[in-house]
């Protein structure tokens, strides 16, 4: 017995044993040089964004290896095609012309506002990867939530994104203000900078300028000759030792504290001996 498989979807399949597969491109056929370097750099935007899915979300991170912000990621893939776009989101709603909601294409920056319910400044920007008239309007961005963040794919209908949604800006083509410095892709096409044409440059006359000459230097010989400079003599002067004097130590004066209680009884003892003798020839006497 065999179990099916979850969350799995059986594709029907077609003559020749490959499973079909729905791809919508442009087709560039009927359009110009430019224009059609435009939809193919749009393309390489696209599939060079979707390339770095996973990547952890990093405040002000511009670099795969240590993680991307959401304009560091904008700014990280075009820079990658030679087009310049500013790490800030602020900026963001300025760079290049804005576009209508419908008429969004692969390679245009849609912008977001902040994730407060108040807040009403540019706060979140991403890639718009969904064909101009798909819905919902799909794209890829650096996304700084708590369950998923790193660099993924979401879309605006159907979403908190469509409560937040500001604009969209188109970065590619004409009339965008961006130099593209990158090499066209498709054969007989040339950048929009290449086709500006080159402003001349006024020569300046050359004017003569007077120099004074300056007299002929006398060079100074590399070794001076050595003069005898005698030595000052100096007298040592013998200096007395003086001997130490002996210092001359004052009297001491009478203290005039209380006599002790061994001076008192040394003074009082004669007294009581003399008065005892006194005491015993009297008795005697009125004996007799």
């Amino acid at each position: 017995m065999v179990l099916p498989r979850l969350s799995h979807r059986d594709v029907p399949p077609v003559p020749g044993g490959t499973p079909a597969r729905q791809e919508v491109t442009y087709s560039p056929v009927g359009l110009g040089p430019s224009a059609r370097a435009d939809l193919v750099r749009a393309d390489s935007i696209v599939a060079f964004g979707l390339a770095q899915r996973g990547t952890p979300y990093v405040w002000a991170g511009i670099s795969p290896l240590t993680g991307f912000d959401c304009s560091g990621f904008i700014m990280y893939t075009f820079a990658h095609f030679g087009v310049a776009i500013p790490h800030s989101t602020s900026l963001l709603i300025d760079v290049g012309r804005p576009v209508t909601r419908t008429e969004a294409q692969p390679g245009d920056i849609v912008v977001f506002t902040g994730t407060d319910k108040a807040s009403t400044t540019p706060g979140h920007a991403g890639i718009v990867i969904s064909r101009r008239g798909e819905l919902p309007l799909r794209f890829v961005h650096a996304s700084s939530s708590r369950r998923e963040p790193f660099v993924k794919v979401s879309q605006v209908e159907g979403s908190d994104y469509e409560r937040r949604f500001m604009q969209v800006r188109r970065v590619l083509g004409p009339g965008t203000g961006l130099v593209n410095t990158a090499r066209a892709k498709v054969p007989g096409a040339t950048p929009a900078a290449s086709t500006r044409a080159a402003v001349p440059v006024a020569v300046l006359a050359a004017r003569p300028v007077a120099v004074e000459e300056h007299p002929a230097l006398v060079p100074l010989p590399h070794t001076l000759p050595k003069r005898a400079v005698p030595h000052p003599v100096v007298a040592h002067k013998k200096v007395a030792v003086r001997k130490p004097t002996a210092i001359a130590r004052k009297p001491r004066k009478a203290s005039a504290r209380p006599a002790t209680s061994a001076a008192v009884k040394s003074a009082v003892k004669p007294r009581a001996a003399n008065l005892k003798k006194a005491t015993t020839t009297k008795s005697r006497t009125a004996a007799h």
